[in-house]
């Protein structure tokens, strides 16, 4: 017992030596630094792909990748902390092996750009690196858009470079929801989910360089001082082939079964459960744009999609308060038909029309139930 804690302890200060020695170490002149961007996975977590930086020095037998994109799921009050937009994520660093392994298993590829820095820059960015390992710089706030493992990467490389260097170039004149599409194409309802928990932020032109291959593409074209920044990127990791494989209920077929079924049930209480559940909805996305930090799911118009007034429109009804009720299915009515018309031009206007057409036919059922039961009231 007592040598396995001499061990233990003994084992200890080797991992705090070297992590001084580490933090202190001078590259060779011959050590590269690389960006390394990884294919998009198929968990939600990694549809978007993923970016690294890789500091590899044979003098010093030195191979090592730095992550901006590890978070905790350990963290207490995970998913309030990540929805209300002050999660902290953290700079993680761990040999290339592992890193190329965890791929590997994923079955991801990989591609490497290697930068054409002095070696005075190389050193300025590996000590700028270590610095935020061991400090409050370590953690950053995560926004989807604005800092992610992304930017992040983008923004201690031109810090170290002390210019802009690295700027979008690609996909110009197209929204942050139209680059994203494509990257949920086999995703119906993960691609469901966030066109509805994000506003209008998301319709604003993609100015801002935020994706991994984004950023492959745009330091291709790089300069520094007028001299490519970058080489061209290569494959070290090649994923092995898999034919696509389109799931039988994660697509915009089962969405419009399902609500077909809904509709053709012409059963009150149906329409009012369905009606219950989306209200309920918008009252999240309502509340949740004054709740989180994230500038992503503020100004929601999915809301009048999504109407909180059907609640109160289920209430009115349930109470035989046909009246009223009549008169709330017309404003839903009529907030529905000026959503139809906003959202006409945007990428998520054939996605959420089953939905509003939906709708539309439910909320025409119960006028007309409304007239029968006002008529009713009146003999």
């Amino acid at each position: 017992m007592v040598k396995s804690k001499i061990y233990a302890l003994f084992l200890l200060f080797f991992i705090l030596k070297s992590g001084i020695i580490f933090g202190q170490m001078a590259l060779a002149e011959t050590a590269k630094v690389s960006i390394l961007t990884c294919e998009e996975g198929n968990e939600l977590y990694s549809l978007f792909g993923h970016t690294a930086i890789r500091i590899k020095d044979d003098a010093n037998a030195l191979d090592v990748v730095y992550n901006y994109g590890t978070f905790d799921f350990k963290t207490d009050n995970f998913y309030l902390k990540f929805i209300k937009g002050d999660l902290q994520y953290f700079v993680s660093a761990y040999s290339f092996n592992e890193f190329y392994y965890e791929y590997t298993m994923e079955n991801r590829s990989i591609y490497e750009q290697n930068l054409k820095l002095t070696t005075l820059q190389k050193q300025q960015l590996f000590d700028v690196l270590n610095k935020s390992l061991d400090s409050d710089e370590k953690y950053y706030t995560y926004k989807f858009i604005d800092r992610n493992c992304t930017n992040m990467v983008v923004d201690k490389i031109n810090q170290v470079l002390g210019e802009n260097c690295i700027v979008k170039t690609t996909e110009k004149n197209k929204s942050y929801r139209e680059i994203l599409f494509p990257y949920l194409e086999n995703h119906f309802y993960e691609n469901l989910g966030i066109n509805i928990i994000f506003g209008k932020k998301t319709d604003d032109e993609g100015t801002r360089l935020f994706l991994p291959n984004q950023f492959m593409e745009s330091l291709k074209v790089a300069e520094y001082k007028g001299k490519a920044l970058s080489e061209q990127p290569v494959s070290i990791l090649k994923a092995e082939p898999v034919a696509p494989q389109k799931s039988v209920w994660n697509n915009f077929s089962s969405f419009c079964l399902v609500l077909g079924l809904i509709v053709f049930t012409r059963k009150s209480w149906v329409y009012l459960t369905y009606f219950t559940f989306i209200g309920l909805l918008g009252v999240f996305l309502s509340l949740v744009g004054f709740y989180s930090l994230h500038e992503e799911v503020a100004w929601n118009y999915n809301a009048l999609l999504f109407n909180p007034l059907l609640l109160v429109f289920v209430y009115l009804y349930w109470k035989k308060n046909f009246m009223w009720a009549k008169n709330v299915a017309l404003i839903n009515l009529l907030l529905l038909t000026f959503y139809s018309v906003y959202l006409i031009n945007k990428p998520n206007f054939i996605m959420f029309l089953p939905m509003i057409i939906s709708s539309f036919l439910m909320l025409f059922y119960f006028m007309r139930k409304t007239n029968s039961g006002l008529l009713a009231t009146v003999k």
